[in-house]
């Protein structure tokens, strides 16, 4: 797009004055001290050392999660000592852990030494999706270590990486994430951790979906790279008379039929293959493409947009659901977070709605829309109509 030198000239001035003030020690005292500044001062003041400590933060929670602190407390009230006796922690450094848990409002005190769960340790204690996600960001903060580092050496190359990748063996040597993990040759051993986080973090994101989006319409949905069903187990318990589909890797789809059936959905049927390199089955009349095309990049997305699109009949629609870079209030999720993994992972980047809509049109679709989600932090949702 070009730029308005006018526009873009004017815009240079104000933000370069802008900034100068705001650098300016003088100032920066001035907006503490004035009643009609001080909060709009002291709330960049919290927000900008939140930035700085939020590395702490996170490992002070995981700390608590680790220790079996929110799992202890879910059960009720305990002191100190019991706490630090599960965790097999000294008594002092119960004290220090749970001072900084309780700063983050994991725990609470109810009465002198009586620790129970603070509000967002409450509704931690319940969300399995948050909680494997928490076991899962080791990895990734090992490779944040040294951001630069692991930036100059270019994507994929640390242990976020290998957990999305297959095995030499396969001979596929790229991402895994057809919602599939580690594929190491047959069976499903290989790729259960992957799958396991899949879907323990699916049933939030499979929540804004069917709240937002209506499958009455439609006759038959088909999940690509839906790993173990989890999406699909969703769906059915909502729409139990709409058929369904599932499309991943052999490996995967293995794993599958056990799990979906031990769930009363024998009737999925189930499709072994690869979306990069064979064509989607035909037969459904909407598509979900559920935390698949941020993982990759746009030569695949490109790709597989077409062959959903030849995939789907005259007036069938489809759907991706994930979250999403530039989504207002946040910013950090889209942009920050999924930007820094995806380059951990070494496939995909955090796309926008444009983005998306351009790859659709891109594709064929003739008409594609978002259509709002309660808490687009977890997904958004586009609609696409063949």
């Amino acid at each position: 797009m070009a730029h308005d030198p006018a526009t873009t000239g004017w815009k240079l001035r104000w933000l370069n004055g802008r900034n100068r003030v705001l650098a300016n020690p003088a100032f920066q005292r001035f907006a503490m001290r004035n009643i009609f500044m001080r909060r709009t001062a002291r709330y960049h003041a919290n927000s900008m050392f939140a930035v700085i400590t939020g590395f702490v933060q996170t490992k002070a929670l995981t700390a608590a999660v680790d220790a079996g602190i929110v799992r202890r407390l879910s059960d009720g009230p305990a002191t100190t000592a019991e706490l630090a006796q599960g965790a097999g922690l000294g008594l002092e450094a119960m004290q220090r852990l749970l001072g900084a848990a309780k700063a983050i409002d994991v725990v609470e005190l109810a009465a002198p030494d009586l620790w129970v769960l603070g509000q967002r340790g409450a509704a931690l204690s319940t969300n399995q999706g948050a909680l494997a996600m928490i076991e899962h960001h080791k990895l990734f903060y090992d490779d944040l270590a040294d951001p630069l580092a692991m930036l100059r050496g270019g994507r994929g190359q640390g242990k976020l990486a290998a957990f999305w990748t297959y095995a030499p063996a396969a001979g596929q040597g790229r991402p895994a994430t057809e919602d599939a993990a580690s594929w190491q040759g047959e069976g499903d051993g290989a790729v259960s951790p992957y799958s396991a986080l899949m879907a323990a973090s699916q049933p939030m994101v499979a929540e804004q979906v069917l709240d937002a989006y209506d499958f009455r319409r439609h006759q038959c949905l088909m999940d690509v790279g839906g790993g173990h069903g989890a999406f699909l187990a969703e769906v059915a318990a909502r729409h139990p008379r709409l058929s369904l589909k599932l499309f991943d890797l052999p490996a995967v789809v293995a794993g599958a039929k056990a799990k979906l059936a031990a769930r009363g959905l024998s009737h999925v049927v189930l499709h072994g293959g690869s979306f990069r390199d064979d064509p989607l089955p035909q037969g459904a009349d909407v598509i979900s493409l559920v935390r698949i095309c941020h993982d990759h990049d746009d030569d695949v997305v490109r790709a597989l947009l077409k062959k959903a699109y030849a995939a789907l009949p005259p007036g069938g629609r489809l759907l991706i659901a994930e979250p999403m870079a530039g989504t207002p209030g946040a910013e950090v999720m889209g942009d920050a977070y999924f930007g820094l993994y995806l380059w951990a992972m070494g496939s995909g980047r955090p796309r926008t709605v444009a983005d998306y809509l351009a790859l659709l049109a891109e594709a064929g679709f003739g008409s594609a829309r978002e259509v709002g989600t309660a808490l687009p932090m977890v997904t958004r949702l586009i609609v696409a109509e063949r």
